[in-house]
């Protein structure tokens, strides 16, 4: 596949064994569905557990929506992953911050994943119904600058509704937390996929 029709999107949590996974897996399944061979979903961690696989109810969440922990390895942050990225989608406020101090010229693509929900909705408030992107590489490349735009329409009420909390070590009722706060920010990206693809 040519690397430049391919869009490459990151999400990032700490041990890349619970939340990231999550939110690789069912995004890639979300958007091979929409767009097969267009998009590229990958994870890390800022701290990872480097070979581990998903945690298994996180693995049971990616099953429960339609996509497969099958094959996944936790892997470890580094520059070059982030410099491959076209988009970062961190768990929290604080990745993001790990990922600036990594790499300060990604400012501008990376956001928490449910910010980034909340500013893509903003965004098609602001410029209402526009058709389906005809280069759609082209389109989603611009697409991080253009949400950044609307980040002052996207505030949190507090800023821990940026954030999707880490189950690691702790009950089931938080992994269940976890996919509440997940699963409307990747069914908002992919619904908005869907309309500009």
């Amino acid at each position: 596949m040519d690397s430049s029709s391919t869009i490459r999107i990151l999400t990032v949590c700490t041990g890349n064994i619970c939340r990231s996974p999550v939110a690789e897996r069912l995004l890639q399944a979300g958007l091979d569905q929409i767009r097969p061979d267009v998009f590229q979903v990958r994870s890390a961690g800022t701290r990872a557990m480097v070979g581990d696989p998903a945690q298994p109810i996180s693995a049971d969440i990616i099953r429960t929506y339609g996509g497969s922990s099958d094959g996944f390895a936790a892997r470890q942050l580094t520059p070059k992953i982030l410099r491959e990225a076209d988009l970062v989608l961190t768990m929290a406020a604080t990745h993001r911050g790990e990922v600036m101090q990594m790499d300060a010229s990604l400012l501008k693509r990376t956001f928490t994943i449910r910010e980034f929900a909340r500013m893509i909705e903003a965004l098609e408030q602001r410029d209402g119904d526009s058709p389906a992107a005809p280069d759609v590489p082209a389109f989603w490349r611009a697409l991080p600058a253009r949400a950044a735009s609307v980040r002052h329409l996207a505030l949190a009420q507090d800023a821990a509704d940026n954030d999707v909390v880490d189950p690691y070590r702790r009950g089931e009722e938080i992994y269940h937390r976890m996919e509440d706060e997940l699963a409307p920010a990747i069914l908002t990206i992919l619904r908005f996929a869907r309309r500009h693809s």
